[in-house]
């Protein structure tokens, strides 16, 4: 590979950083209207893209071949379809809501929505160490430098400015950040078009080009674990209440599903490319979550700067989104803006260290987000149940239990599945990767949404049992499931000095009670 030197990958690695870090100090410097409100709005920039991507869809591509990465990318993007159709539903229910969370305390009440906030926290809390890990290892790659002096220093940065600026220094990095994944793209398809030599007889011979059993059950895994994993994602729901009209929102996900689709599918391809042209596996042979920079060792040292370029450029835009969402989630939803702003941030850099520690541990992308995927597999469906009118007998106390439960079915399924209860809990970390040969990962993808609703109506019957024996007892009528009056949505989170109340508004036969 056409490596820069020594001298070159610092310069290239610090210079980049240190324009981020100019320009965002400058933008915050001229903010004018730095209220708190405003700070806190940093969850509307999140994004899914950072340079993990460069990992975790080149890897699949190496062993499922050509079918597990169209499989992939159409289950990464069309999901996005969906919230064109939930969206509106939402919007209509909490039309005074702009997170999924606003929707789920009117629902389902406090406890319910600081259950989903602390799954959202859970997940931004793994999204932060895959984007610190994969960074890292990118450096590592490309230069040979130690990745723990580069992250340090992306954390650094990211928390100096968007501690001045809030979400408008996340927005404003966002736009580089989609900049540079174009970029990368164009430059990255050039020159592997130009320099690259596939082998026909590498493609002939190659098993890439058959169907797998993993290829087969990637159908069923990647759509749940994708689709449940976006509800986390404050950008979708943002987005969605945001919109003018519902013409406007599916407008605005059919795009961005195209143009996902084009860049997924374009990245996972580097993964076919390096195999059919023999510069992967390589000798010795290496992980495929290095096959796209397997790609670049034909290329010269010039290209590899600018990569290393977007790179650093990309993972810094992520990784202030996924920082500055988890300020505005703990803020809004956990302490509803009544704690200051700069406690929240003393306890979000507290995190962040042993995100650190983690992501100098953490290899595999790919099994982080599968991590949080498992997590969302559990949480959503069971949750999801509330939008429907005729299940408004559905109460907080199922979700939590349900949500819960799913995860615990997990453990069930990989002690039962591999007889050892160590096995079943190191399955809740899809330790043994997504790509073992067996049915582990895709029986976890199972067991996490039926065991949710397994426990979920379990604790139904639970609770339905006990308030017709209190009932009973006190001389009143069960009305348990008697359906609720409409009330009025409630009203989303004052801005500090509002005096108007955050605590819930609905009766005691509301949809929106724990119990």
């Amino acid at each position: 590979m056409g490596q820069p030197s020594f001298e070159a990958s610092n310069a290239i690695i610090y210079l980049t950083y240190g324009a981020f870090l100019v320009m965002g100090v400058t933008v915050a410097w001229r903010l004018k209207d730095k209220s708190k409100d405003n700070f806190l709005s940093a969850n509307r920039t999140q994004t899914a893209l950072g340079s993990g991507i460069l990992f975790s869809y080149p890897e699949l591509a190496t062993i499922t071949g050509v079918q597990g990465m169209i499989i992939y990318s159409l289950a990464s993007a069309l999901p996005m379809l969906l919230f064109g159709w939930l969206g509106p539903i939402i919007r209509r229910k909490c039309p005074e809501g702009f997170v999924l969370t606003e929707w789920t305390r009117q629902r389902y009440g406090t406890v319910t929505m600081l259950y989903l906030s602390f799954m959202t926290l859970v997940t931004l809390f793994l999204y932060m160490i895959s984007e610190l890990s994969a960074v890292g290892q990118v450096v590592n790659l490309l230069t040979g430098l130690d990745g723990l002096p580069v992250i340090i220093v992306q954390v650094a940065i990211t928390t100096i400015y968007t501690s001045m600026g809030g979400f408008r220094i996340s927005f404003l990095t966002d736009v580089v950040q989609g900049t540079m994944v174009v970029g990368l793209i164009i430059i990255a398809s050039i020159t592997i078009g130009v320099k690259v030599d596939v082998k026909p007889e590498l493609v002939r011979d190659s098993p890439l080009l058959e169907p797998s059993l993993l290829g087969w059950q990637l159908i069923y895994i990647l759509p749940v674990a994708v689709f449940t994993n976006d509800f986390f994602l404050a950008s979708f729901w943002l987005r969605a209440f945001s919109s003018k009209t519902d013409k406007d929102l599916w407008i605005g996900v059919s795009i961005a599903t195209a143009a996902l689709t084009v860049i997924i599918t374009l990245i996972g391809s580097t993964g076919l490319i390096a195999t059919w042209s023999g510069l992967w596996p390589g000798d010795p042979p290496q992980l495929g979550s290095v096959a796209f920079f397997s790609l670049l060792e034909a290329l010269p040292a010039w290209v590899v700067g600018i990569v290393l370029v977007m790179v650093v450029s990309l993972s810094t835009a992520a990784f202030d989104s996924f920082q500055s969402a988890m300020v505005s989630t703990a803020s809004n939803d956990l302490f509803r803006n009544k704690l200051n702003i700069w406690v929240i941030r003393g306890l979000v850099l507290l995190i962040i260290i042993p995100v650190v520690v983690l992501a100098l541990k953490a290899p595999s992308i790919l099994q982080i987000y599968l991590i949080s995927d498992l997590v969302s597999a559990a949480t959503i469906p069971i949750l999801c149940l509330g939008l429907m009118d005729s299940f408004y007998w559905w109460r907080g106390f199922e979700v939590v239990v349900g949500g819960l439960g799913g995860l615990f079915t997990v453990f069930i399924f990989g002690t039962i599945y591999y007889g050892s209860a160590k096995q079943g809990a190191e399955l809740l970390i899809i330790q043994n990767g997504l790509y073992a040969d067996d049915w582990g990962a895709f029986g976890a993808f199972v067991a996490a949404p039926v065991g949710s609703f397994i426990w979920g109506f379990a604790a139904l019957g639970v609770r339905l049992a006990f308030q017709y024996v209190m009932a009973k007892r006190q001389g009143k009528r069960f009305d348990a499931l008697d359906r609720p009056e409409p009330e009025a949505p409630v009203a989303p989170v004052a801005p500090v000095g509002d005096e108007v109340s955050q605590e819930d508004s609905v009766g005691p036969k509301a949809p929106g009670k724990f119990f």
